[in-house]
């Protein structure tokens, strides 16, 4: 962990160091990748099975390739009461907060007598990766399920690894929950391929999202194109502002919450108190010795975690919109305040009593979230990631003699005469 304090003369070329940090992974797997995606495009099923019984360790004729949805809502019906009601009460949260994201269509006829507007529509299908073996999340499962039913999207499919054949029952219970529509047992790249290109039984969808490794979100970089995807991820980040009016173990937590994911993370405190800084360093170091996740976490903190100190919170503003960070806490007394400043960010958590993970599970708004400073550019997972809008016009005699003119003027001067005689044609036919 490193401490900055912004009034020193280094602090400007190490924050723009921390800024500048590349933390996705050194290996260089694009080669591994689309060696990948080139055997499942070619040998199907096949190679989809040969893959899965290298990497997973589990042969898909033996183990069997789909799981049946009896099998998703047997699982279901056997949750832990409470922990049912809890994956009840996030995905109607989650629901209800994507059911108002949903866009509606438009028609107007402007001065000229042109009817124009805009017609949203879902796509066909849509595939989401749910990671597995320890990484095996049901809250992102719902995060993604949820946004494609709620845009309409009448086939889901869910893909996730299965090492030596084993396999998460929350996740089942979750796929149960969203409605998902079709569950197999592949994961990797050759999953994401699968879902491109179709591999046999499997066919291909529209629309890939949802969380991997590095492998995974490589795969997805690779085919855009061939089909939509939501967003290539990186290591997940937080910056928390907070104040000494905070209780620092409340502030370590939630920079651990983030730092336990993975030793990629990047957890990064703003204050304009030294002293609170230094507790919060010392509360981090205790729980971290507590955490049953401490090994990773502390590597995480250790290599990416910063604190910075600056002179007013208000300082942290514009280093803030430098990090454009996924997850933004402003644990402070006006929290809107600062939030009505700040650009670039991610998901905002305003108040002493919005931890961040609040928002992974429960809250409502999506936690798939753009890295890697993305969020100056980039929103998160929403409806409109499995929709489409489509355009329409129309024009009378009338209009088309409004707007005709102009047209073969600018066509004739692009040098496109079939263009322009299109138009000229029936302006003629029509004099």
């Amino acid at each position: 962990m490193i401490k900055l304090t912004a009034t020193r003369p280094e602090f400007a070329a190490a924050f723009t160091a921390l800024v500048d940090d590349r933390r996705e992974t050194d290996t260089d797997v694009a080669r591994d990748v689309a060696a990948i995606i080139r055997r499942v495009r070619d040998d199907g099923e096949a190679g989809v099975r040969a893959l899965t019984l290298q990497l997973d360790r589990h042969d898909l004729d033996s183990t069997g390739w789909s799981i049946p949805s009896e099998t998703c809502a047997a699982a279901f019906a056997a949750l832990d009461p409470d922990l049912r009601a809890a994956l009840e009460l996030a995905a109607t949260r989650i629901r209800a907060y994507h059911e108002k994201q949903r866009p509606e269509d438009s028609a107007f006829t402007d001065a000229a007598g042109v009817l124009l507007g805009a017609r949203w529509r879902a796509v066909d299908a849509a595939g989401i990766y749910v990671p597995g073996g320890r990484a095996a999340y049901p809250s992102s499962l719902l995060m993604n399920a949820i946004p494609a039913k709620v845009a309409g999207v009448e086939r889901l499919v869910m893909v996730t690894p299965t090492p030596d054949g084993t396999i998460s029952q929350l996740v089942l219970a979750a796929a149960h929950l969203a409605g998902v529509d079709e569950v197999w047992r592949i994961g990797g790249a050759q999953a994401i391929a699968a879902l491109a290109y179709g591999a046999g039984r499997i066919a291909p969808v529209d629309v890939v999202t949802g969380p991997g490794n590095a492998w995974v979100a490589e795969a997805k970089r690779q085919v855009y194109g061939v089909v939509g995807i939501d967003m290539v991820a990186g290591p997940s980040e937080i910056v928390v502002v907070a104040d000494a009016a905070n209780d620092p173990e409340w502030t370590a937590a939630d920079l651990l919450s983030q730092a336990e994911h993975d030793t990629t993370t990047q957890s990064i405190l703003f204050t304009d108190d030294d002293e609170f800084a230094d507790r919060v360093a010392a509360a981090v170091d205790r729980q971290l010795d507590e955490l049953a996740t401490g090994a990773v976490a502390r590597q995480a903190w250790d290599a990416n975690g910063a604190i910075v100190v600056v002179a007013t919170l208000a300082d942290a503003v514009p280093l803030i919109d430098r990090l454009a960070p996924e997850h933004l806490q402003l644990a402070i007394d006006d929290p809107q305040a600062m939030f009505d400043r700040v650009r670039h960010a991610g998901s905002v958590f305003l108040g002493r009593y919005t931890p961040e993970a609040i928002g992974d599970y429960v809250a409502g708004p999506n936690h798939v979230l753009p890295t890697g400073r993305r969020a100056r550019f980039a929103s998160g997972l929403s409806v409109l990631d499995f929709m489409k809008r489509t355009s329409f016009l129309g024009l009378d005699e009338t209009a088309l003699r409004e707007l005709g003119p102009a047209t073969v003027a600018l066509a004739t001067a692009e040098g496109l005469p079939a263009h322009a005689k299109s138009v000229a044609l029936r302006l003629r036919l029509n004099s």
